[in-house]
């Protein structure tokens, strides 16, 4: 006879509860799936927060209306910036970014956004200046970011040695964040670096062994898929 797994019969009698109690099986798998997806977000976070679009439009709508109170409030439009980078919408977030320059422009962290502004819109000289200012401040400033950010930029112009020579950088940072050792690894990946891009998967997971507990549940999602793409 067929050996049965305690697993799947596990899952199949909790399948088969949710039916009954709701009598339909769509219903019942819905609710399977739901559960499956609040447990991940609690305990693994591979999925993405699908809530997370909408508390940060709410967000922003709060700053907005706090700017257009106080249109002095550089706590507010550094927030409301960064919020809009997460969007994508670049152009938007350097209006935010440039009205405070007088107040910010001593922050490594408030120059490399600008400059990560200047370079997602193709500004490419004034970005490479403004985040190697931001690194000569501060060379572990965002963790990183920045050498991945000048990476990608150089590599969608195709200037490979450019992006190589910035990801060679960032390799030797000792740094404890697995979300920049993945993204360090894509990067390899798509320059056909594959040796090296696994190693810096391999990274992630190490760096991941390495964090206190409270910091895993931050980077467990990431630690998670680096050790899968480490793996093929």
């Amino acid at each position: 006879m067929p050996r049965i797994e305690g697993k799947p019969l596990g899952k199949m009698i909790i399948f088969s509860i949710f039916w009954w109690l709701t009598g339909s099986p769509f219903v019942a798998l819905i609710i399977i799936l739901l559960l499956l997806y609040v447990l991940d977000l609690r305990f693994v976070r591979l999925l993405p927060d699908i809530t997370k679009p909408y508390r940060r439009w709410r967000r922003l709508s709060l700053l907005k209306n706090q700017i257009r109170l106080n249109p002095h409030d550089t706590s507010a439009k550094l927030e409301a910036a960064r919020l809009l980078m997460e969007k994508r919408q670049y152009a938007d977030a350097l209006s935010y970014l440039e009205g405070i320059t007088t107040v910010m422009q001593d922050s490594p962290e408030y120059v490399c956004d600008k400059g990560i502004c200047y370079l997602k819109l193709g500004r490419m000289e004034e970005g490479q200046q403004l985040i190697e200012q931001a690194l000569k401040a501060n060379p572990r400033v965002k963790y990183g970011e920045p050498y991945l950010r000048l990476a990608e930029a150089y590599s969608k112009q195709q200037q490979l040695e450019k992006a190589l020579a910035s990801l060679e950088e960032l390799a030797m940072m000792n740094m404890s964040s697995c979300e920049v050792y993945f993204k360090l690894g894509d990067m390899y990946t798509e320059l056909h670096q594959k040796e090296k891009a696994k190693q810096a998967y391999r990274e992630a997971v190490e760096v991941y062994r390495g964090l206190p507990s409270y910091k895993r549940r931050q980077e467990r999602r990431w630690a998670l898929m680096a050790w899968i793409k480490s793996k093929l």
